[in-house]
């Protein structure tokens, strides 16, 4: 059997549906996977997946008229079609992703028009799912997918090992000047509502910095740059974490006692690299920012529901508790 996966964005999302080729691959199945080129990094060196289809749906809507746009799309339709899946899943629920889905050319399972973020593109799925109301986090979610496929789920934590194993030369020069234990302090955000703020995260640091032996370490990563620059500026000086690649990014993070953050990819990285986590939500969306289906999947334990109205002193207090000794 062969079963192509799209899930094209973003970073945690990717995070999330890994347990798809897992069990695919347990199953026996052959696995492709298209992803947008900016995550692409996620999935690099993964033992699941037999064929990585690249798509660039960001850079081909910035010119969406020109030749190179056709060419790069058809190009793609090809080889998705030489791939030859049995059967495809869209587990991300747009028009862009139901499109690459049937391009195919084999029968699309996707999510219910009720559970996708645009409804309207189920009438491109052959077999449309909705998984029942005890079937929460989006990881479950995505797996109901699978099982529509007839294929056997026996394992659902995202494993994200295989990306620490890969070489990063910079990742390692990073390690080797750092004193441990170390925790990871993650200031980044896509969205305002999902930052828990520079200071909070400087009074964080203090707090370790005084009443531990912890060292602790800004994380970042593109896009980032503002918040961790100014997270930084608020503690005694510390060797500047350089830009890392995914698996840098990875080898770092699985080195640590602690990762904290709010609901960003990193964070779902350093949970399904087995590092427990202070994952920080918020309330301003329950429907998009509910860490019931959106939270680490594997360490529950840290998750903070309301980041707005606890305490620092309570952040640490968690911390402490949590974190690897």
């Amino acid at each position: 059997m062969k079963l192509l996966i799209v899930r094209l964005s973003a970073m945690g999302d990717v995070i999330h549906t890994l347990p798809l080729a897992a069990n695919a691959r347990a199953a026996g199945a052959t696995v492709g996977w298209v992803v947008e080129r900016g995550f692409a990094g996620v999935l690099q060196g993964n033992p699941d997946i037999g064929s990585l289809f690249v798509a660039d749906t960001q850079g081909w809507r910035r010119r969406l008229f020109a030749t190179e746009t056709l060419l790069e799309a058809r190009g793609l339709r090809d080889r998705l079609k030489a791939f030859a899946p049995d059967r495809v899943l869209d587990a991300q629920g747009l028009w862009k992703t139901a499109i690459l889905a049937r391009a195919a050319g084999a029968p699309v399972i996707g999510f219910a028009r009720e559970v996708r973020r645009e409804p309207f593109s189920a009438v491109l799925c052959a077999h449309a799912v909705a998984p029942g109301p005890d079937v929460v986090h989006v990881v479950d979610q995505n797996l109901a997918l699978l099982e529509a496929a007839g294929v056997a789920v026996t394992s659902r934590a995202p494993d994200a090992s295989y990306l620490a194993s890969l070489p990063s030369p910079e990742a390692d020069a990073f390690l080797a000047s750092l004193k441990r234990p170390f925790v990871l302090l993650h200031p980044g955000a896509t969205r305002p509502e999902k930052a828990w703020g520079e200071e909070r995260f400087a009074h964080l640091a203090r707090a370790f910095i005084r009443e531990t032996p912890v060292t602790p370490v800004v994380s970042w990563g593109p896009g980032d740059e503002r918040r961790a620059e100014r997270l930084r500026s608020l503690l005694p000086k510390r060797p500047p974490q350089p830009l890392l690649s995914f698996a840098g990014m990875a080898r770092v993070i699985r080195e640590s006692a602690l990762f904290v953050a709010g609901d960003t990819g990193p964070l779902h990285l350093a949970d399904a690299l087995g590092v427990p986590t202070v994952a920080l939500f918020g309330q301003s969306d329950p429907t998009r920012n509910d860490p019931v289906r959106n939270g680490p999947y594997r360490f529950r334990e840290g998750i903070v529901a309301n980041m707005t109205s606890v305490t620092d002193e309570a952040v640490f207090g968690l911390a402490t508790r949590v974190m690897r000794t």
